[in-house]
């Protein structure tokens, strides 16, 4: 199709418009020759997973045929953009389809050896090497570098920081220097004081923060990615870990606590986004659980599709439904603010002005 015209309510403004679309981009301008392809509907901002990992399975890393399969059924879901939160492999290959959701590339995990599960990410002898190695991450992504802030210490047997503090903040502001902002993979609460103090710019799962690191966080516009439905796997994990008695019951506390931490976050003023964490331990496709998980934490069914669309979409840098944007969107036949379960129903899923059902 050289042209499509669409009338709806658009959302977040809740007002009906008429838009068209043509060379991949919205148009606020009558578009001559343009097909109708909605009449009637609800014009959503694609979905925003900001915690995805196309081309990461339970084991590591795939291939990018598979890579490019998790995508496709992200996108079949409803996800338009995802932000990558660390990956094994190079999918700048997916990044030039058309028929995949726009991905945000955050480089590799940076992690120390022996510290976090084999294979995922960058693994480093010691812990000086981190700013040099943040460094080369910041300039080989898309703005974003992953860190790895906390992981069992066997020796210790619990949850403990893999990084002094000082490594941190100077690992920290060689990102920024270099464009970048940093986010971390946290549980606990020990390695959170750190991660603050270093200037980190979001904070990954975040299961143990403490009102007061909630206000701080809120106050310093520190991004919050729960992915709830990934800590429903923290009692399994637990089940697991019968050699270490002290970290299966901290992960058992996280699991109990998560959701009052994150109905605090919501009333701190916490900028929280969905994240499903796909790939690994959770299937992609799954956003829309994400969302639902946010609802029932506290936020509002319209906060909770916000978090996951137009709000994510605005922290990300990515522009929702505006005269000459990208046109990324959904078209769902009821307002989904009135019924978040209306997400996983989208009559319309539109990539780069080209319709997918």
């Amino acid at each position: 199709m050289d042209a499509l015209h669409l009338a709806g309510v658009v959302l977040p403004e809740g007002e009906r418009r008429e838009l068209w679309i043509t060379g991949g981009r919205i148009s606020a301008e009558p578009v001559s020759g343009a097909e109708t392809v909605v009449r009637e509907g609800f014009l959503v901002p694609g979905l925003v997973d900001a915690h995805c990992h196309p081309g990461l399975g339970v084991s590591g890393a795939v291939s990018l045929e598979e890579a490019a399969e998790q995508a496709v059924q992200d996108r079949d879901a409803g996800t338009l953009l995802i932000r990558d939160c660390g990956l094994p492999i190079d999918v700048r290959p997916l990044q030039a389809r058309d028929d995949l959701p726009r991905i945000i590339r955050a480089g590799r995990h940076i992690a120390l050896r022996k510290r976090y599960i084999p294979g995922f990410g960058i693994e480093l002898d010691d812990p000086s090497e981190l700013p040099a190695a943040v460094a080369e991450q910041a300039r080989d992504g898309d703005g974003w570098v992953k860190l790895v802030g906390d992981w069992i210490d066997r020796g210790l047997g619990d949850l403990a920081p893999l990084w002094p503090d000082d490594v941190l903040a100077e690992a920290v502001t060689v990102a920024h220097a270099e464009g970048a902002r940093v986010t971390a993979h946290v549980f606990g609460a020990a390695a959170l004081p750190g991660l603050l103090a270093a200037g980190i710019d979001c904070l990954e799962h975040g299961t143990e923060l403490s009102p007061d690191e909630l206000s701080w966080l809120a106050e310093h516009e520190v991004a919050l990615v729960p992915t709830l439905i990934n800590i429903e796997n923290f009692p399994g994990i637990a089940d697991k870990a019968g050699k270490f008695p002290a970290y299966a019951a901290h992960m058992r506390a996280l699991h109990a606590g998560v959701g009052s931490m994150v109905s605090s976050a919501i009333e701190a003023g916490v900028a929280v986004y969905a994240g499903s964490d796909a790939g690994g331990m959770v299937e992609h496709g799954r956003l829309v659980d994400e969302i639902e998980a946010l609802h029932r934490a506290g936020m509002s069914a319209e906060q909770a599709l916000a978090s996951a669309s137009w709000a994510a979409r605005d922290w990300l840098g990515h522009p929702g439904i505006a005269d000459g944007a990208p046109a990324d969107l959904l078209v769902y036949p009821v307002d989904p603010r009135e019924n978040l379960a209306a997400l996983r129903h989208p009559s319309h899923i539109i990539l780069r002005g080209t319709v997918f059902s």
